[in-house]
């Protein structure tokens, strides 16, 4: 048994729960702000406290994937596409849904439901490490053999909103 208690935490412990709440309140800030540019860069602070929780937890690779991928091209990726979709800039009140409480127990929901999907789906997998040192290639071997469907599917998904994005585009620039 360890001499531990939750009523002595340890700086870790403190850096992870601080780092978690940064990331859970630019969430919010993410989905209720009014202004698209600033949710946008509350998305970059949620996902650079995702990373952060990453670091604590002495998982590096990830943490980099995290920044490279996400905070790199994905956040990169949207704010083009606000660009050549014309989004608008400033305070917009079409971002301000006056069917707050349902769209709060249908997003509840949605994330119940993927949850349980998640673990139902990925319950007995394991990357097997057992007996190797948990480096780079043997994390980057096991992402491409049992999850290349997944990886791909996101690529060709991000692919298509760019895409969609110039078709909207120069859509109005020939009308």
């Amino acid at each position: 048994m360890s001499d531990r208690s939750l009523l002595s935490p340890t700086g870790v412990d403190l850096a992870f729960t601080l780092l978690g709440l940064v990331a859970v309140g630019s969430a919010l800030m993410v989905v209720t702000t009014r202004q698209i540019v600033h949710a946008a860069l509350w998305l970059v602070v949620s996902l650079g406290a995702v990373a952060g929780c990453f670091l604590v937890m002495t998982a590096e690779f990830v943490a980099w994937m995290q920044v490279l991928i996400y905070l790199g091209a994905v956040v990169v990726l949207l704010l083009f596409g606000m660009m050549l979709t014309r989004a608008p800039i400033g305070v917009s009140d079409e971002l301000s849904g006056t069917n707050r409480i349902a769209a709060l127990f249908a997003a509840l929901a949605i994330m119940t439901v993927l949850g349980v999907l998640i673990v139902d789906a990925f319950d007995s997998t394991m990357i097997d490490v057992e007996g190797q040192k948990s480096t780079a290639s043997v994390i980057g071997e096991s992402l491409f053999r049992y999850w290349v469907l997944p990886f791909e599917a996101l690529s060709v998904l991000l692919l298509s909103a760019l895409v969609g994005a110039i078709a909207i585009s120069t859509s109005d620039e020939e009308a």
